[in-house]
């Protein structure tokens, strides 16, 4: 007999482990099913496991510049293998903590490959090849994305590689050639530069960072060419010769064209949904270039078949794809929830130095017919940077002219990652410059850029 639930949701990422939660906190038989990871992408091979690695190479660049703080270290080296390995152990201790979580809230897990059987049925595949029926008043597809591939440059795990293989390397690259300079093609890029690769990185666009504001990526270029980053806009990579050393590519750049000689390959080009054997044929679920339709309640077109996360729209982001889940489930139970607004979603890359962004950047803004008031604060006019040791960068607020609010906010520099919450905050309650501007900012913090950078927007800056 098939077992019957309220909710399954197929995948066990950070959108549907949370979806789960909340539905079985709402007092609903929930299931979850997962055929490789829980946790997904993210926890395993993506958001977690990348900033083990990433902590790991500033402490490297760190140990490397001690003289500046008074200090000296010799014979300061590393072992990648125990470098990846810790950051293996971080994933593997925070999947089992999903798993928990699961058992916690009476949330039935099933391991398998899920897929659409009909009205309110999903069967399940396990390893042995072993099918089961699911009955459920409501399903969610929450099975998430993989790297996109271009044609004549595959990964073959061994010298082209997509962000899994760069996660693990058997060995310390001597060069590398990036492709794409977004989160993950500059995170890799940063990761393997502190550590000594010659990284070379490549974006088809005028500029790195394509979706940050144009000041922050024009900062950013400065900052990692000074790093000894090597890199090409405007440039296509057309094609990828391997052998036995590494692989030989051919760069194209203003009608002309060079080869260089590199060891490994990144491939950071974007994501393709994982739509794919899930069952959608013959639903009226819709595909829109590999990713699925939603409305508002992230419903389907298909009757009582939701979707959320990476399988849908961007932003392709683990939280967006969490608090995605919630409205879904909160919306499913007839609570009064709001849909989602992905202009309130900060977004975040924590290379070195880290990245962040909330809201319309100032083009964006113009361009929608705002009226901006633009201020900004560098990070070497902070005293508690001084104080670290690290002041590359600056915080940019653009407001609206007539009302005052906070269009958007955009931050290069130290643990902005962490700061960058305080504007999504003042954007979702719909704050001006005078909740941001009354509010007292301890001292000595980097959060005092925050304030100076809304100060400056209206010619009251103090320490600059």
């Amino acid at each position: 007999m098939s077992e019957s639930f309220d909710t399954v949701i197929v995948g066990g990422g950070p959108g549907g482990y949370v979806a789960a939660i909340r539905a079985s906190q709402l007092g609903m038989k929930t299931a979850i099913v997962e055929r490789v990871h829980l946790g997904g992408i993210c926890l395993n091979w993506g958001c977690i496991p990348t900033k083990a690695l990433l902590r790991t190479s500033e402490i490297h660049h760190l140990l490397h510049n001690l003289d500046e703080f008074g200090l000296s270290a010799s014979n300061v080296s590393f072992d990648i293998e125990k470098i990846v390995a810790r950051s293996r152990g971080v994933a593997k201790r925070l999947s089992a903590g999903v798993a928990h979580l699961m058992q916690k809230n009476k949330i039935v897990v099933f391991d398998g490959h899920g897929r659409l059987a009909g009205p309110g049925t999903l069967a399940v595949t396990d390893k042995d090849g072993k099918t089961e029926e699911l009955k459920a008043a409501n399903i969610i597809l929450a099975t998430g994305a993989r790297a996109r591939t271009l044609p004549g440059m595959e990964p073959n795990s061994k010298t082209i590689w997509t962000y899994r293989e760069a996660m693990v390397p058997d060995a310390m690259p001597k060069s590398l050639l990036v492709v794409g300079s977004g989160a993950i093609g500059m995170e890799f890029a940063s990761f393997y530069r502190d550590l000594g690769a010659e990284v070379t990185v490549v974006e088809v666009l005028e500029r790195i960072l394509p979706v940050e504001d144009a000041d922050i990526s024009a900062l950013a270029r400065k900052i990692f060419e000074k790093q000894g980053i090597v890199l090409q806009t405007g440039a296509t990579v057309n094609d990828l010769k391997t052998s036995a050393n590494g692989v030989t590519a051919t760069i194209e750049a203003g009608g002309s064209s060079q080869e260089i000689d590199v060891e490994r390959v990144i491939l950071a080009v974007g994501i393709v949904g994982n739509v794919e054997d899930i069952g959608l044929e013959g639903t009226g679920v819709a595909i829109d270039r590999t990713h699925v339709t939603i409305n508002e309640w992230s419903e389907t077109g298909e009757k009582d078949v939701y979707a959320i996360g990476d399988l849908v729209g961007p932003p392709w982001l683990a939280h967006k794809a969490s608090h995605e889940g919630i409205i879904c489930i909160e919306h499913m139970a007839g609570l009064d929830t709001h849909p989602l607004d992905a202009s309130n979603i900060p977004g975040c890359t924590y290379c070195r130095p880290q990245i962040a962004s909330v809201g319309l950047t100032e083009a964006a803004a113009r361009e929608a017919g705002h009226d901006v008031k633009v201020g900004s604060f560098p990070f070497l006019a902070n005293g508690k940077a001084i104080a670290l040791g690290d002041t590359e960068g600056l915080v940019k607020t653009v407001f609206d002219a007539k009302t005052g609010a906070l269009l958007g906010a955009h931050m290069i520099g130290p643990e902005v990652t962490e700061l960058i919450q305080g504007y999504a905050v003042a954007r979702a309650s719909e704050a001006t410059e005078a909740e941001l501007m009354h509010p007292v900012f301890p001292h000595p913090t980097l959060s005092e850029t925050m304030h100076e950078a809304v100060l400056d927007a209206y010619g009251r800056v103090i320490h600059f």
